[in-house]
């Protein structure tokens, strides 16, 4: 982990166009400003994890519903019709 020291004010860049401002600090919070363009996702750790696991249990169901259609494809060309 890079680990840099700046005053309120200063900033750091992040590739070529994104950069974090020093906004100011109370006690032990930070507040930082992000210039991004619009494309770029920007968000608090803990909100991109509940992201990432809302998509993960979103895939967890599409797999089963494949899984349950390629079943019944499977049933249908076999001649099963004892549903």
């Amino acid at each position: 982990m890079l680990v840099l020291t700046r005053k309120k004010g200063e900033s750091i860049m992040i590739g070529d166009d994104v950069e974090v401002v020093v906004l100011g600090t109370e006690g032990d919070s930070v507040r930082i400003g992000i210039k991004a363009p619009k494309q770029v996702q920007v968000y608090r750790s803990e909100i991109y994890e509940m992201i990432q696991e809302s998509n993960r249990e979103a895939t967890k169901s599409v797999l089963h519903v494949n899984k349950l259609s390629h079943w019944m494809k499977k049933q249908e060309i076999n001649g099963d019709n004892n549903r």
